[in-house]
């Protein structure tokens, strides 16, 4: 019974890091030039995340899967989208280019939609669990390279560099 409590208390705790990182990916929008659309894309995951970590049983309720179904939808779109345009045009390193560092960004909210919406049918635990840590600490470890990376953050365009 005690395992089972940590690895509930491990599943909010992943849930609570990536409401975190979705509320902060939407907070450094503020100066991008379609803020109002990554605002909302970051922001309806955040959202949902933080209901998660409240009451992880949510997940089952319909307007909750509806929600996340529909933006995980629009989510996919936009990363082959963006996959397309990437792929076919740059040159270099992708996370060199806005495009790319967006592109990861529907990545993991998708991967995060769908870790969500398959906890209600899966107990957790195992390669869920495992899955669900790793991708809770991939965009603070990106964060942290990107960061520290001084020539990755030479080439960002002037509306990135005045950004936290």
């Amino acid at each position: 019974m005690e395992a089972c409590r940590s690895v509930g208390l491990l599943w909010r705790l992943c849930n609570l890091l990536m409401a975190a990182f979705f509320g902060l990916a939407a907070a450094v929008q503020v100066n991008d030039p379609d803020a109002g659309l990554w605002v909302v894309v970051y922001l309806v995951p955040a959202a949902l995340t933080l209901l998660v970590v409240l009451n992880p049983l949510v997940t089952e309720n319909f307007f909750w899967r509806s929600l996340c179904d529909l933006h995980s939808a629009g989510c996919i779109i936009g990363t082959i989208s963006l996959a397309y345009s990437l792929f076919a045009y740059t040159q270099g390193n992708i996370l060199h280019e806005e495009e790319g560092r967006e592109l990861f960004g529907l990545v993991i909210i998708t991967t995060w939609m769908s870790l969500c919406r398959s906890s209600a049918k899966n107990p957790l635990g195992g390669i869920h669990l495992t899955a669900a840590i790793l991708v809770a600490l991939f965009p603070f470890v990106s964060w942290l390279y990107i960061y520290m990376n001084k020539e990755m953050r030479e080439s960002w365009p002037e509306h990135c560099k005045t950004v936290i």
